[in-house]
């Protein structure tokens, strides 16, 4: 059974620091690019970084956060710095199968699985 279980979330204040875990099993992580989304209220869901060997990020997040992954561990993280209230959302990280070509994928709908979410909320 996949199972994608994030943690880490909860209140931060402005400028302050959160990091997410996603623990994964049921998969073969190494064989997956994993992603972290997030979506505000009355928003869409938003890609906002992703780790395949190569990491990529939101220009929105850019230099402020973080991914990084153990494959030892089965886990994902998102390091979460200078935090901004315009970062309150769900955290939600992903799993997509990799069989080649490119890495970079921000589309949620390429994604196969997907954790539960974790609030984030920053105070101004």
């Amino acid at each position: 059974q996949v199972q994608l279980v994030e943690s880490g979330g909860g209140l931060a204040q402005a400028g302050g620091s959160l990091r997410l875990s996603c623990a994964t099993s049921g998969f073969t992580f190494t064989s997956y690019v994993m992603g972290w989304f997030r979506q505000a209220p009355g928003k869409e869901r938003e890609f906002v970084a992703l780790h395949g060997g190569i990491t990529y990020y939101a220009d929105a997040v850019k230099g402020r956060f973080t991914i990084s992954r153990d494959n030892a561990k089965n886990t994902v993280y998102l390091q979460m710095n200078s935090l901004q209230p315009e970062d309150t959302a769900v955290y939600y990280c992903a799993a997509r199968i990799y069989r080649g070509g490119r890495v970079v994928v921000t589309t949620r709908e390429d994604y196969n699985y997907w954790g539960q979410g974790t609030q984030v909320t920053v105070s101004s």
